[in-house]
């Protein structure tokens, strides 16, 4: 995989910032050093972008000679998958009051670095660059099930249903049975074989996926690299290192467009409020679409650009309580624009020393991942203004996915707190309960948290 110049030197001889936490967690010396390369999992190239796709490379398709094709996640281990720091052994995250932010627990495991998490009350599924997805209930190892590719780069949970988006360029649609709920079995793939074989014969389906090559236009030419779900709609979003999304309809798993949407790899795609859907790329632009019944399918429709730069966007995610599309990129910035005003920029967040690879929003907050090691918890508190309530600190290597849920016992309480989940390429999976309220520094200092304090504005 090339690396862009400018921000792979970024990546190398990484410190871990401090933390009490380091001393309590498993050590683990085959844990390789995390290059750049693995970081660049979310595709940061945008250098040559005429021609042919600088995202597309067969060698990375096919996981031969990359560094990230580890051992399995089922290797036997001498270790207790969850190590627990704050509260009692395998504690119910659910039902427990959990203390203000501060670490509940960690999934330890020898071999895979965590790429996408999905949280669902109490299961918590974990994507890696094994063959498996395994799922986690109460803190409990609970199912798993393997796939037939490597790394799972997206989850997402519908209903009875889980779509996984992976390295080969599919979408895999599971079910859990319902007289078994341990049990998750394939029910199909995104495009179905015989979708593919009726394109095929019409040669008008053909498009070009790189120089001198041609597919039909239903399948990804590249990786999957984000999944989003309008479930009031029933569609589903897959973006690609082929430069393009595709829209799916989830009750018939039919394609119904394909958007080619950036001059580069698209990173990051999102369903919005009011049929607006947001894409960020390697270009170093975030686009707007809004969507349009067209026929039996759909049409999006571009709109603007937000934002164009020399840097890739790595992540966005969509607020949806206070309707504020929030973008991170390679250069650790956090870039926000509120719809309720006409998508006006409304600032710039910092708070990271290296690239933001993920983002999750809740309430109020918006929490960032970076390969700086941290999770960055920001506050929206009046108009543009953010607070940075706390940096979470203990995982090893970078932060790549994030995954929050409510913590049902604060729900009816003025202190709304949220169980979060980490995956990192430090081959574990952190969990954290964190307060919309600023937390007590000393509280923060015996937990492992640390704070900036209040920051009086977000513009910069």
């Amino acid at each position: 995989m090339r690396e862009d110049k400018r921000t792979s030197a970024k990546f190398k001889g990484v410190a871990s910032m401090p933390s009490k936490l380091g001393n309590m967690m498993h050590s683990d010396s085959n844990i390789p050093l995390i290059t750049s390369k693995m970081i660049n999992d979310v595709k940061i190239d945008s250098s040559n972008r005429e021609g042919s796709f600088t995202a597309y490379d067969q060698a990375r398709l096919s996981g031969e000679g990359s560094p990230i094709m580890m051992s399995p996640w089922n290797r036997n281990s001498p270790f207790t998958p969850w190590s627990n720091f704050v509260v009692v052994q395998n504690p119910d995250v659910h039902q427990k009051k959990l203390p203000q932010n501060a670490l509940v627990g960690s999934i330890v495991r020898e071999a895979g670095h965590i790429y996408s998490l999905a949280a669902t009350y109490d299961l918590l599924y974990t994507g890696s660059d094994s063959k498996n997805i395994r799922v986690w209930k109460n803190l409990k190892e609970f199912s798993a099930f393997k796939s037939n590719s490597g790394l799972v780069k997206a989850i997402i949970i519908c209903g009875d249903k889980i779509f996984t988006g992976h390295q080969d360029g599919k979408v895999r649609v599971w079910k859990v049975q319902s007289k078994n709920s341990k049990v998750h079995k394939l029910s199909g793939t995104l495009p179905t074989l015989m979708d593919i074989f009726r394109c095929s014969i019409k040669p008008k389906n053909y498009v070009e996926v790189k120089r001198n090559k041609t597919s039909v236009w239903i399948k990804h030419g590249d990786a999957i690299s984000s999944l989003s779900m309008d479930q009031e709609k029933g569609l589903l979003y897959s973006a690609s290192w082929d430069r393009t999304f595709k829209v799916w309809k989830v009750d018939n798993s039919k394609c119904l467009e394909s958007v080619k949407a950036h001059e580069d790899a698209v990173n990051s795609i999102v369903a919005g409020a009011n049929d607006m859907v947001y894409t960020g790329s390697a270009d170093g632009s975030v686009k707007v679409w809004r969507r349009e019944t067209h026929k039996k399918g759909t049409k999006h429709i571009f709109v603007q650009t937000l934002l164009s730069q020399e840097c890739a966007i790595t992540s966005l995610v969509f607020n949806e309580s206070n309707s504020i599309l929030y973008c991170g990129s390679s250069d650790g910035l956090l870039n926000f624009w509120e719809c309720e005003k006409q998508l006006s920029h409304g600032g710039v967040l910092k708070g990271h020393k290296l690239a933001i690879l993920c983002l999750a929003a809740a309430g109020n907050l918006v929490l960032s991942g970076s390969a700086d090691k941290t999770i960055c918890v920001w506050k929206r508190v009046e108009r543009s203004a953010h607070t940075c309530l706390s940096i979470l600190t203990g995982h090893t290597g970078p932060v790549k996915c994030l995954a929050v849920e409510n913590d049902e016992e604060t729900l009816e309480t003025d202190d709304q707190q949220w169980v979060v989940y980490s995956g990192s390429l430090d081959k574990s999976v952190k969990v954290w309960s964190v307060s919309e309220q600023s937390p007590e520094f000393s509280e923060m200092q015996q937990h492992g948290v640390s704070s900036w304090g209040s920051i009086p504005s977000a513009k910069y």
